[in-house]
């Protein structure tokens, strides 16, 4: 899974910040590794500098092998808050997707074991 981190001109994209972010992203969607071929971060401070409440968004692009992009958004008063609050939304997303790629009709609500 690649991971690109990119940032808007009102936040500084350091090599810390990038490092952060995509080891957060590795540690939290490494059970879809197999599954993802990017995810794509993208930072944004939508009120250019101001000091206001909920300003740094992070939207993450998930690309799935062989399927469409999904995306999750998370806005906090900090980087680290916005990603994480994008993760835990791109997890549960992934998982509602995944479900349904995986499960096939007439599949046993017990993990597929044979009835008796």
């Amino acid at each position: 899974m690649q991971i690109l981190v990119n940032t808007d001109n009102n936040i500084k994209g350091t090599e810390t910040i990038r490092q952060e972010v995509e080891s957060s992203v590795e540690t939290v969607l490494a059970r879809f590794d197999s599954r993802l071929t990017r995810v794509v971060v993208h930072l944004s401070d939508q009120s250019a500098g101001r000091e206001t409440t909920d300003d740094i968004r992070c939207v993450l692009e998930a690309r799935p092998a062989g399927g469409n992009p999904l995306a999750a958004t998370g806005n906090a008063e900090s980087v680290n808050a916005a990603v994480n609050g994008a993760l835990h939304k791109l997890v549960s997303v992934l998982e509602t997707e995944f479900g349904r790629l995986d499960e096939h009709k007439g599949a046993s609500a017990m993990g597929d074991e044979p009835m008796p």
